[in-house]
């Protein structure tokens, strides 16, 4: 009889069963319409009402892992799913959504572990593959991403979101023609796919198609207004086309909105510290930090308002981080740029950096072969010159008297503008070129193609290690014959550059077989057009009663060893004065900066002035309040050496142990002042007190100081010119030589 009662009563739990599945049945199907009406409170009211009398309901545990996943209540949504599939382990819907929920969370290989089951127990589910792909992306994955994408859109060719986050990925990997065409197929079938309008905005900021670029981010902004990555997406283009007022509003505007957002922030950091404002791209910085510890782009701006305040060993420090995380050419750029500020770093250190950058970066990239050239040693000559410096800019200046002096009858002149902006010095350049190129927008591939077109026989590097180079196009080889000059002209490292252009100060032949270049010796590694508009001026201390010592050089290259040598010269010389003048002395932080570095070693404040920016014929006009010029160092001035010696003021210099520390030398000494150049601290403080003592030299200097430079072939700008010229007639000689015979 029991027996017979424990199967009734089986068999009316079972008729129950069946009883309530087909109310549940009734129900699911109310909360599905509910749920497709965004009605999620409703919604969830009814799968609970499933659920207390069927806990193990598949689609009532499902549908609330949905709503909650609607509700962005993530917690909920993973444990709905998660017990989802375990009462169903064979749906890949749901494997596939509890997937995206640990997405949502910032789980990432949770979220791979899940979407790769989905996967493998439906592998046509597109929604799951693109996941994955978003998945694999966060995780730096990004060539796997790519394939997953191209799965979801080979079964869903409409699929929006995989062809915007593909693009996406493009984008990371610099595949920037590809990452245009993905943003574009989106916005096919889906025109206001924000997304995709923001990542073509993006796409077009790296190609440099600034109006497509504005655009794109205008049309996002009016479906989105008020969104925070927009506005700091459109900064980021406004700082590229050097809107830097507008630029900093957007970003201004962003975190107002979002405190933390990260591209904001680091947009903050670069348009603060272009505006000389270093204080708040240190905020900016730090917050970036606290947010995440690992950013490298952060490091790397961080690293830059160390080195506004001379502080460049943890620059360095900061950078070398930066790159254990990333090994980025710019960061490698941007530490071989650093080094050049270091005292420790000799010739075999900075030249070990440049390696890194050929290693990490320039033996990967395939060269590119060359059309055959009319092998001719005595033709007309095609000079190629690539430089982001036809502007206002100190480079410029050291290149403009050659382009002006060149013999265009036995050279043709072809200039690439990757320039950031044109002013009147641009124009100035693009008058003297036989062709010019405007060549910022054009990607490696095409700059070589145009480089091959227009045959060019020697192609200048003029930036080297600086911003705006183009030093990826160099190791690829498109030309016969490669010089790197004029700029940054401390080697490359590059294994396909052949020569360098330098003076025998500069680079010593003790260093010569530490670089990847040839070197070629001209009169002197850089020469300037002479400075007639600047008048005579009297010697200051005759009526000051106190000599007064100029530092007209940037403040980053002013050393904690420089400002302690300058200290003892300025104990010496009893009521000596120091001006020191440059543009970042506007930035109040980085003026108290400087006044308590001298302060540290006993100089009081009265005794240091401090300058800011002004126009250069002001700036020029300035060196008549100095006696006697400090060059900086270990990083020694250029162009300001050169223009302190046409304004009749001497400069005390040092030779070092680096390129970049032996600059000041080269100059002072190519124009016939090597009495002014020491071997060590002690020389150049000697140097400095010595003819601080000596009015009457100083005052015959002053007065004859132009008329020598002028005399000597460094400073005999036409002269100088066919030093140049000859060089390139003969690598090109040698170059035909070598390849055996006149040729095509």
């Amino acid at each position: 009889m029991r027996s017979n009662g424990a199967g009734a009563r089986a068999f009316q739990n079972a008729r129950l069963q069946k009883k309530l599945m087909k109310q549940a049945d009734a129900i699911i199907s109310t909360a599905n319409a509910a749920y497709g009406q965004a009605r999620y409170a409703q919604t969830e009211a009814l799968c609970r009402q499933i659920l207390n009398e069927l806990p193990q309901h598949f689609g009532a545990l499902h549908l609330l892992g949905l709503c909650a996943f609607s509700g962005r209540h993530f917690a909920a949504a993973k444990q709905a799913f998660k017990q989802a599939v375990t009462v169903d382990p064979r749906s890949a819907q749901a494997f596939s959504d509890l997937g995206a929920t640990h997405f949502a969370l910032g789980e990432y290989e949770e979220a791979r572990t899940y979407l790769e089951r989905a996967i493998a127990l439906k592998p046509n589910l597109s929604m799951a593959l693109a996941n994955l792909g978003n998945t694999l992306l966060h995780l730096n994955r990004v060539e796997q991403a790519i394939e997953l994408y191209d799965r979801a859109i080979r079964l869903k060719p409409d699929h929006a979101d995989a062809l915007c986050n593909r693009g996406v990925a493009e984008l990371a990997l610099c595949q920037l023609d590809r990452a245009r065409q993905s943003f574009e197929r989106a916005l096919q079938f889906q025109p206001r796919n924000v997304e995709a309008l923001v990542g073509k905005g993006l796409v077009n900021i790296e190609l440099k198609n600034f109006d497509e670029a504005k655009g794109a981010l205008e049309t996002a902004l009016a479906i989105r207004p008020g969104s925070a990555k927009i506005l700091a997406n459109r900064g980021r283009l406004n700082f590229e086309i050097s809107r830097l007022e507008q630029a900093a509003a957007d970003f201004d505007a962003a975190l107002a909105i979002s405190p933390k957002l990260e591209v904001a922030l680091q947009g903050k950091a670069q348009v603060s510290l272009a505006m000389g404002n270093t204080a708040q791209a240190i905020l900016a910085c730090t917050t970036l930090l606290e947010e995440n510890p690992r950013s490298a782009n952060a490091m790397a701006l961080m690293s830059a308002c160390f080195a506004n305040q001379g502080e460049i060993a943890s620059a360095i420090e900061l950078l070398d981080a930066a790159l254990a995380i990333v090994p980025d050419a710019s960061l490698i750029g941007r530490k071989i740029f650093f080094l050049d500020y270091l005292s420790d770093a000799n010739f075999a250190v900075q030249q070990a950096a440049r390696t890194q950058w050929w290693d990490a970066i320039g033996a990967k990239l395939a060269q590119r072969k060359h059309a055959p050239r009319r092998l001719d040693p005595d033709r007309r000559i095609v000079i190629g010159y690539v430089a982001a410096e036809f502007w206002f800019h100190s480079a410029g200046f050291t290149l403009l008297p050659v382009l002006a002096h060149h013999d265009h009858s036995k050279f043709e002149i072809v200039c690439y503008s990757c320039a950031p902006v044109r002013d009147e010095m641009t124009a100035k350049f693009e008058s003297l070129a036989d062709v010019w190129v405007e060549a910022g927008r054009l990607s490696d591939d095409q700059l070589i193609d145009r480089i091959d077109a227009d045959k060019v026989d020697i192609l200048i590097d003029v930036s080297g290690h600086t911003i705006g180079n183009r030093l990826p196009v160099f190791a690829r080889k498109p030309v016969p014959i490669q010089v790197s000059g004029f700029g940054h002209a401390t080697g490359t490292g590059l294994r396909t550059m052949d020569y360098l252009l330098a003076d025998p100060v500069f680079i010593p032949q003790s260093a010569r077989h530490l670089l990847a270049e040839k070197v070629h010796d001209l009169p002197c590694l850089i020469t300037i057009d002479p400075i007639l508009d600047v008048p005579p001026s009297e010697l200051p201390m005759l009526r000051n009663g106190y000599v007064t010592f100029g530092v007209f050089n940037r403040i980053y290259k002013i050393s904690d060893e420089a400002i302690r040598v300058w200290s003892r010269i300025m104990r010496e010389v009893p009521g000596s004065r120091i001006v020191v003048k440059h543009t970042l002395l506007d930035d109040l932080l980085l003026r108290d900066s400087l006044l308590a570095r001298f302060v540290a070693q006993g100089v009081t404040e009265d005794r240091v002035t401090c300058l800011g920016s002004t126009p250069r014929a002001e700036h020029l006009r300035a060196f008549a309040n100095i006696d006697i010029s400090l060059d900086t160092f270990p990083q020694n001035g250029g162009v300001s050496t050169w223009e302190s010696l046409y304004a009749g003021v001497p400069v005390v210099a040092k030779l070092g142990h680096g390129a970049s520390s032996r600059a000041g030398g080269a100059i002072v000494t190519a124009v016939g002042l090597g009495d002014w150049v020491a071997e060590d601290d002690e020389g150049y403080a000697e140097i400095a007190c010595k003819f601080a003592a000596q009015s009457d030299h100083l005052t015959k200097l002053r007065a004859d100081l132009p008329t020598r430079i002028a005399a000597s072939a460094a400073g005999n700008v036409e002269l100088y010119t066919r030093e140049v010229e000859a060089g390139y007639r003969r690598f090109w000689r040698d170059y035909c030589a070598a390849q055996g015979g006149k040729g095509p």
